[in-house]
């Protein structure tokens, strides 16, 4: 049986609808869905996805009955029209434009005004009595066709449209008369003769199978692919083609086109949002050529067709409960709805949209934490310029220009004028922004790499604001005032001009674009986002934890809704100026008497740092690690440093540069460190555990809640564990009698190398927790350091080796194996073992699916990534609710 390839929908009625996406895309399965529901599409076929599967293992060629197909569909097209295709009196027009299964805005290739040629022309000039009209729309078609389907550079269009508007000393592309037109269309078919060696086709069924055959070719073009690589989209979806009756927006002043939104995609507010160009065609928006009026102005101008889009703004939403992205077109006061999807928006707006939508009664509480993602979350901790700063700024006369802010958020770089430099600058290591007349699908990379983007043309719905939204990425665009000049690489305002490589600031939020560096400051919560957040902790059950090391950390987390301290790492408490004498004063000590000398000076400190963080943290526990790393690490290293240390401790710098010889190792990250160093040098972990629990009983007695958790960093053998766990119990004997008070405390070990994993039974034994260092424990299962995986991580996935970097996302078939056989081995012997994440992988979404699923207790991320793993968590919980996990 043969598969059905083509999909028709039209006066009412179509063959597919919205369930269908991945064989129609997104954009064929919502036309036919629209039309379902009655509203204003013109009629139209889609090509499928899988036709265009079909087309790259066929080595590019249609399948065969493919074209047998599409001719009968453009027939029943002819019959919904009452236009005839080719046809020298009355035209059919169509557009041919892709739709993937997942929204990915202008990457693919699109073709306008199909049909047209030298004969055709003057009969919809006739048809339409508008001859300006027809050869406009000619031109254009040749100018798309030749670049989309002939492969010619589009700036060399433009080079001639913009030559003729200076010779006719015209501002606007509108102002060309139907003789300028028509002599442009002879310049752009000598152009095209003189780059192809062709002539521009004339037969409208030969442009049709150009024209699909380019939209299938466009699935695979190198912005589609780097677009896919950014976004994580499979290679193999392919596009569906959309061959759809052309409506027209460019047949004066009671026409136009548009793209609208449900509700603001910047800030999610409930009010229609959108721009509109009259008398213009699609592109003219999207590709930011000319700069639209907002969509409220339509009310004045059109208020019929104004009230017809607002009662398919609620049809819309409510039939796919959410907001919706709309494309339109007006034709002689006519409105046509020519697509519809879910639309990009922030952060902020998703986070608004999602809580405002679940209140509404349109989706419910899981809905809602399940349509943000955690890089939507992530995004929201983006910082914004400092509002003092701005001000000293603007005074000092480094406001250069303001345009529309179309993504929110702070951005400070370099500026660049090309996508290429931009890449080529960030890989060095530098903060760039990306500076365009517009942006178009080719800077993909560009932009991907840049911290922001500033175009001088364009509006809130042009290229570089829908991706910038989608990306995340601070986006200002319109910024009509900057004059560009990409030859001598600087633009300019007036008499203020700034090149290529100077710094500016970015406010996504207002617009404004500044001269030099701006403080930026932490992103303030909004009442939405801390609603959700309640909401996640509903129904999640991982808890979640925060690794902090200073009290401004554990504050940090606290106000992200962190449940306590999953690792405290007190090696990162010794490095200030004060005290990393004292600390190379311990390592270079002769004699156990020198080092607890040493160790006396660092106990006063460390017991402040207990105090302070025990009291941010009142009432949740705080597990802390003892000194872990190699003593290497706080060893000096340059001339000054040793000169420093020998005059500190009053010793010839020859002695101290012997001692710290002597201290060298082969492979430090194997040697001397974590519970190591405990076992050689018994007083360092005695220091700390006094520190430990006589900050916790000091604070108590100022009424604070404590709940410290001692862990023992690097257990390989219980007998280590042991012998560290009578060492802490008998300090916190002398700590107990000598205050005369008790605090409850439970002593833990992380689970870093594969053999405490794989011998957990017999550790349990002394341990009340295990947390796992899953950094460590990756490397140590693999072989590899995370410092140097950048090297060949790439390649390894490429090759298809690593899924993902293993460094970032929990390797569930090996390192995950470990962590289960523990948790597992670590129940028999303590059923109630309580088990944490404290290694990167706490913060990773998909890591902490994992984590859920074999019920680790919690996880533990740096304090950015807390309210990421709320949602996450709460995710994951619902996800298995609903059998998807």
């Amino acid at each position: 049986m043969s598969i059905k390839m083509v999909y028709f929908f039209g006066n009412g009625r179509a063959e597919g609808n919205a369930s269908m996406r991945n064989l129609l895309g997104g954009k064929g399965a919502n036309l036919a869905e629209m039309t379902n529901l009655g509203l204003p599409v013109p009629p139209g076929f889609t090509i499928t996805t899988q036709v265009c599967k079909m087309y790259y293992e066929n080595n590019k060629k249609f399948p065969q009955g493919l074209w047998e197909e599409v001719l009968k569909n453009l027939k029943k097209l002819e019959e919904a029209t009452g236009k005839k295709f080719a046809d020298r009196k009355n035209p059919l027009l169509v557009s041919v434009r892709s739709g993937a299964p997942v929204s990915m805005p202008g990457m693919m290739d699109t073709i306008l005004n199909l049909g047209l040629n030298d004969e055709t022309v003057k009969g919809l000039a006739e048809a339409t009595n508008n001859e300006r009209f027809a050869y406009d729309a000619y031109r254009r078609f040749i100018q798309m066709f030749g670049n989309v389907v002939m492969g010619i550079d589009h700036g060399k269009f433009e080079e001639i449209l913009e030559a003729k508007k200076k010779e006719k000393g015209y501002k606007y592309d509108t102002d060309l008369t139907a003789e300028d037109l028509k002599d442009l269309i002879c310049k752009y078919k000598d152009l095209i003769k003189k780059e192809t060696g062709r002539e521009f086709p004339q037969d409208p069924y030969k442009q049709l199978e150009m024209a699909i055959k380019a939209v299938f070719d466009s699935w695979n073009n190198e912005r589609a692919i780097k677009y896919r690589e950014i976004h994580g989209i499979p290679d193999d979806m392919g596009t569906a083609v959309n061959v759809v009756a052309m409506v027209f927006g460019n047949m004066g002043d009671d026409s136009g086109t548009g793209v609208a939104f449900t509700r603001d995609p910047n800030t999610g507010e409930n009010v229609f949002y959108g721009e509109y160009l009259k008398n213009a065609q699609g592109e003219d928006v999207v590709a930011g050529i000319r700069t639209p009026e907002p969509i409220s102005k339509l009310k004045e101008e059109m208020p019929q067709v104004y009230d017809e889009l607002l009662k398919v703004r609620d049809i819309l939403e409510k039939h796919y409960k959410d907001m919706q992205d709309i494309e339109f077109t007006i034709e002689k006061g006519k409105l046509y709805l020519l697509q519809t999807r879910s639309g990009k928006r922030t952060a902020k707006a998703a986070v608004k949209i999602a809580v405002d939508m679940a209140k509404e009664g349109l989706i419910n509480k899981k809905e809602a934490i399940k349509r943000i993602s955690p890089k939507e979350i992530d995004q929201l901790l983006h910082p914004q310029l400092s509002p003092i700063a701005k001000k000293k700024a603007k005074n000092e006369g480094r406001l250069f220009a303001k345009g529309l802010p179309a993504s929110p958020g702070a951005a400070v770089g370099k500026v660049v004028f090309s996508a290429d430099e931009a890449v080529k600058l960030a890989e060095q290591g530098e903060k760039v922004i990306l500076v365009r007349h517009e942006t178009s699908p080719e800077d993909i990379h560009g932009m991907h790499v840049a911290q922001g983007i500033l175009t001088s043309r364009g509006g809130m719905t042009s290229h570089a604001a829908v991706v910038a939204r989608g990306m995340g990425k601070v986006c200002i665009v319109g910024a009509e005032d900057i004059e560009i000049d990409y030859k001598n690489k600087c633009m300019k305002v007036g008499d203020k001009i700034v090149k290529e490589g100077d710094v500016i600031s970015l406010d996504g939020s207002t617009g404004e674009i500044f001269v030099g560096e701006i403080e930026c400051i932490d992103a303030e919560f909004t009442p939405e986002f801390k609603e959700l957040m309640t909401w996640c902790d509903e129904f999640r059950k991982l808890q979640v934890r925060v690794n902090a090391d200073t009290p401004e950390d554990a504050q940090k987390g606290r106000e992200f809704g962190a449940e306590g301290i999953g690792l405290c790492r007190t090696e990162h408490m010794f490095f200030d100026e004060e005290r990393i004498p004292v600390v190379r004063e311990m390592i270079l000590a002769q004699t156990s008497e020198e080092r607890r000398k040493a160790l006396e000076k660092l106990l006063p400190f460390q017991k402040e740092d207990f105090k302070a963080i025990f009291r941010v943290m009142d009432g949740l526990p705080v597990n802390i690690r003892l000194l872990d790393p190699p003593l290497h690490e706080f060893l000096p290293k340059t001339e000054k440093e040793f000169e420093d240390t020998a005059k500190y401790l009053g010793l010839p710098i020859e002695e101290v540069k012997r001692r710290a010889e002597s201290l060298q190792e082969a492979n430090p990250m194997l040697g001397l460190r974590g519970c190591r160093l405990g076992i050689v040098y018994p007083e360092i972990y005695e220091m700390q555990a006094r520190a430990i629990l006589e900050a916790a009983v000091e604070v108590t007695k100022e009424g604070v809640q404590v709940f410290p958790e001692i862990m023992l960093p690097l257990i390989a053998n219980d007998k280590e564990l042991k012998i560290l766990r009578d060492l802490i119990e008998k300090v916190a004997q002398e700590v107990f009698e000598k205050y005369g008070h008790k605090v409850n405390f439970q002593i833990g070990t992380m689970v870093e190398v594969p053999r405490a994993a794989v011998t957990a039974d017999k550790i349990a034994k002394y341990a009340e927790y295990f947390s796992f260092g899953t950094n460590d424990l990756t490397q140590m299962t693999y072989g590899i350091s995370r410092d140097d995986a950048g090297k060949f991580v790439n390649v390894y996935k490429e090759k298809g080796i690593f899924e993902e970097d293993p460094f970032v996302t929990i390797d569930v078939d090996g390192v995950g194996k470990l962590i289960e056989m523990a948790k597992t081995l670590g129940e028999k012997v303590r059923p109630n073992i309580k088990t944490g994440i404290c290694g990167e992988h706490g913060g990773d979404p998909k890591s902490i699916f994992f984590f859920h699923k074999i019920k680790i207790t919690y996880v533990s991320p740096s304090p950015y990534r807390v309210p990421i793993a709320r949602l996450a968590a709460a995710k994951a919980a619902i996800l298995e609710e609903e059998g998807l996990l």
